[in-house]
């Protein structure tokens, strides 16, 4: 049976270049079953429900800042070592529609622990909205992948070994899910110390969340405990801010009677 080529576009060609780079990490799963009932319960009580994606987004950039170990890299310049950054920069992959094929893109968010809610769901939202050229991180990794093979992957093994460009081209973490779509990745790869994942949520708010981390970075033990405490931020801290967006939203209702 003869086939037909087909020609390896950029966005396909940065996601090669990304695995290329990915097979050389460590990388080690956790997984934990957890029980979100209380989140569940605090969006389920809102018209105007947040993904699933930013709650897990905000709560996992809490837990970095909670946890130094997802705060840090391997980096081998100007020597093999740890870097640890201030604060977490979240990598999101998203699927997007570009020249007639379903690519996948990455933006980075900074800091996703100081903003609220409402702000990340912008933000996301704005990466899936935009036209593909108009969103910067976009253009800038297609342009690159555009590049000769052997330059590309200089560009991106000098950005994944200096410490500080590392975290601005790259993040500190990444998540990718697929869970909307009623599946879920048991092997994600990524060249960062840690992606992490979760499947379907169930009405009862059971859901398994993984975290898929870099051995050199840290061990196992730290990131069970950590999976842990992410649970625990899930019900409080993640709960209780969703459970606030509707007095936001309508901040009289939250006001007391006037008096006669």
């Amino acid at each position: 049976m003869r086939g037909r080529p087909v020609k390896l576009s950029a966005a396909r060609r940065l996601v090669g270049d990304l695995m290329r780079f990915s097979i050389g990490v460590p990388r080690v799963t956790v997984q934990r079953q957890m029980n979100i009932s209380a989140l569940h319960k605090a969006r389920a009580s809102q018209s105007n429900r947040p993904s699933w994606m930013v709650l897990f987004l905000k709560g996992y950039g809490l837990l970095s800042t909670e946890t130094p170990e997802l705060r840090r890299a391997y980096v081998k310049l100007p020597r093999p070592q740890l870097y640890e950054y201030p604060g977490s920069i979240a990598s999101v992959a998203h699927e997007r529609e570009h020249d007639g094929e379903r690519v996948v893109l990455l933006n980075t968010i900074k800091t996703p622990e100081r903003r609220s809610i409402a702000e990340l769901s912008a933000l996301l939202q704005e990466a899936r909205s935009r036209p593909v050229l108009e969103i910067r991180e976009f253009r800038r990794a297609l342009k690159i992948a555009r590049l000769p093979a052997p330059l590309r992957r200089l560009l991106m093994w000098l950005s994944l070994n200096m410490g500080r460009q590392r975290g601005h081209r790259f993040g500190t973490f990444q998540l990718s899910v697929y869970s909307g779509l009623g599946a879920e990745s048991l092997n994600p790869l990524t060249p960062l110390t840690t992606i992490f994942n979760y499947g379907p949520i169930g009405d009862d708010g059971s859901v398994t969340v993984r975290i898929h981390y870099d051995h050199r970075v840290m061990d196992g033990a730290n990131v069970a405990r950590a999976l842990a405490r992410f649970e625990e931020i899930l019900n409080g801290a993640i709960a209780e801010e969703v459970a606030r967006l509707s007095q936001a939203d309508n901040p009289s209702s939250a006001a007391p009677e006037p008096s006669a």
